[in-house]
């Protein structure tokens, strides 16, 4: 991972051009990363099977103030035909995060986080057999949820990275970005997750709920769904304000033929 012949300026050049969610970092943590005077990689987790390879990579920097920062990278060969992506993370915990959705759901490595859809155990189903009973647990009122711990951590940027790698056009819009610049703590649930197959072609489906807490003492939830039933495969978001309206959302594009 250390190249003694590559400086940190190409080597934060690299990375962040072979992220695919480079953009999502935020702009001040790119702009403080611009004084890095030097940096050290190391491997900090790795699964293989079958199917998936993933890693995740720690990347530090010595700025010129004399702090230090730190990247996460995710490395999974999750493309189509088993290309290799790149995914970076400015908190360990949400590169964790974003190495769980990679679990095939039913494996030992599953997430667990919140209170996943039971169906999240099941192993894929052909496209013929996400019939409407499935819809109907797809679409069916969630139980009731764990009370949440919401986390006081930078929430207005949270929400803003969610709200931006949107790619739905009717995603909520400015007062609800608005109303979201007062929240102080935050919450991430994922409720349902599925492998399926749609088209012939795999696909999953990931719900997660984004709770805020907002300074008035109000809650307000962004649904962000998460899916690869797209033309060629590729991971897409898509964020909505209300959960009805994620699952709707959901069983249109499970039901694509």
């Amino acid at each position: 991972m250390n190249d003694p012949h590559e400086t940190t300026e190409t080597h934060l050049e690299r990375l962040l051009g072979r992220a695919l969610n480079s953009f999502d970092l935020p702009d001040a943590l790119v702009e403080r990363l611009d004084s890095a005077l030097a940096h050290a990689s190391s491997l900090c987790s790795a699964h293989h099977s079958a199917g998936l390879h993933r890693e995740t990579y720690r990347h530090s920097y010595l700025l010129t103030d004399g702090s230090t920062m730190t990247l996460w990278e995710l490395v999974h060969n999750t493309g189509r035909g088993g290309a290799q992506l790149h995914e970076l993370y400015a908190d360990e915990d949400e590169a964790q995060l974003a190495a769980s959705r990679l679990c095939r759901p039913g494996s030992p490595e599953a997430p667990r986080l919140g209170s996943p859809d039971p169906l999240v155990s099941a192993g894929p189903l052909p496209l013929d057999d996400f019939d409407l009973a499935l819809l109907d647990r797809l679409l069916a009122t969630p139980p009731t949820p764990a009370p949440r711990m919401y986390v006081p951590d930078n929430s207005p940027d949270h929400a803003r990275r969610v709200l931006r790698r949107a790619e739905n056009a009717d995603r909520p819009g400015e007062e609800t970005a608005r109303l979201l610049r007062t929240a102080f703590a935050h919450h991430i649930t994922q409720v349902f997750g599925r492998q399926c197959q749609v088209e012939g072609k795999d696909a999953g489906f990931m719900l997660y709920e984004h709770a805020f807490l907002l300074v008035d003492g109000s809650e307000m939830s962004l649904w962000e769904v998460e899916h690869t039933a797209t033309p060629d495969g590729r991971h897409m978001c898509e964020v909505y304000g209300a959960e009805r309206t994620a699952r709707d959302v959901m069983e249109a594009r499970a039901r694509v033929r």
